[in-house]
């Protein structure tokens, strides 16, 4: 099981690795395992949920190599919110065709984006975990 401390910690090796400044907090009310907030520019994660998911994507990698996924996954959505001006407000705002057409298309970007700072050790598991993902989001 990975705790609190050790999800922190990979997140901070990672991207400190990476070169990229980017906040870190937990927060038990997440109702994902991770997500990146624009606004704070922070990486929340939910050690609880980390698990969970863990548990729901099977693949052959190290309780470390599956955290460090997670990350790029969501230094992906750093790099989109640098990359691309988006009127968030849609989210807000939008109804629910626009809003779920905005999330679609950050999240596929920031699979993508993501994929870029990825070792080339971990791209198959990358692609893994993205696979999976869109299985289990679908049903």
């Amino acid at each position: 099981m990975l705790y609190i401390w050790n999800i922190e910690k990979i997140i901070n090796e990672t991207l400190l690795e990476l070169k990229i400044d980017i906040n870190i907090e937990f927060d038990n009310t997440l109702t994902v395992p991770m997500s990146y907030n624009v606004s704070t520019n922070t990486i929340k994660f939910n050690y609880l949920k980390v698990n969970g998911y863990k548990s729901k994507i099977k693949v052959k990698e190290t309780e470390e190599n599956f955290v460090k996924i997670l990350v790029y996954h969501m230094v992906g959505y750093y790099l989109d919110s640098r990359k691309h001006f988006r009127d968030l407000r849609i989210l807000m705002y939008g109804d629910d065709k626009e809003k779920e057409e905005l999330r679609s298309k950050i999240d596929t970007n920031s699979w993508e984006l993501g994929r870029t700072v990825v070792p080339e050790s971990l791209l198959q598991s990358y692609d893994r975990v993205r696979e999976l993902d869109k299985q289990l989001i679908r049903s």
